[in-house]
């Protein structure tokens, strides 16, 4: 049986704005990230969701609220759908971590797939558990077409899974905030339908860095 999942990136958070990596620190919308939030929940609230997950970080929950509470859904949580822990780079801009820590952002730069960042994830259990996460969603909702609110890093390993592209290649691709992005999962695999739907968003500023 077909599974479709729209899964959606956050709302903006000020921490995006700065180009902070956030990982797993707990940062919360900003005024757009909110302002996105409504905008999505009444865009997405017409499609007939069966159920709606989200990552246990406030800022995806709170992406996610309004959605559910439109459909008159129970909210959901996924611990697999949250953001990929950065270790030592959680809380600091690119060219902080740069500065401070060199030889790790080399192997970050690089797309390094093994490289956990001292404390963090590495980029392949990363995956591995992302990926896990969106194939149970499609077991347990086998045939139903769902929703989950996620994060830019998940969304990257999720694009690659979907279109065969590896973890170490350089991202060539836009993740937005509040964006709706299309995929279904069947007995042949998993395919990408639409990514980056943002026409919801025309009246909102959209801000999409790491």
């Amino acid at each position: 049986m077909t599974t479709r999942i729209c899964i959606i990136r956050h709302g903006e958070t000020d921490w995006n704005l700065e180009k902070r990596i956030q990982g797993q620190i707990d940062i919360p919308l900003n005024a757009t990230g909110r302002a996105q939030a409504l905008a999505m929940a009444y865009n997405a609230a017409h499609h007939r969701f069966s159920a709606i997950y989200s990552s246990d970080l406030a800022r995806a929950l709170d992406t996610a609220r309004g959605l559910a509470e439109r459909l008159g859904l129970e909210l959901k949580t996924l611990p697999q759908l949250r953001e990929r822990h950065y270790g030592i780079f959680q809380g600091l801009t690119a060219a902080e971590g740069a500065q401070r820590h060199p030889e790790a952002h080399a192997r970050y730069a690089a797309r390094d797939a093994d490289y956990d960042f001292e404390t963090g994830e590495t980029l392949r259990a990363f995956a591995v558990r992302a990926i896990e996460g969106i194939d149970w969603l499609a077991r347990h909702h086998a045939g139903q077409t769902i929703a989950a609110v996620s994060h830019g890093g998940v969304l990257d390993v999720l694009y690659r899974k979907a279109t065969g592209r590896a973890l170490e290649a350089p991202r060539d691709f836009k993740i937005p905030n509040c964006a709706l992005n299309w995929f279904h999962i069947d007995a042949h695999g998993w395919h990408l339908e639409t990514w980056g739907d943002r026409h919801h968003l025309e009246n909102v500023l959209v801000e999409s860095p790491e």
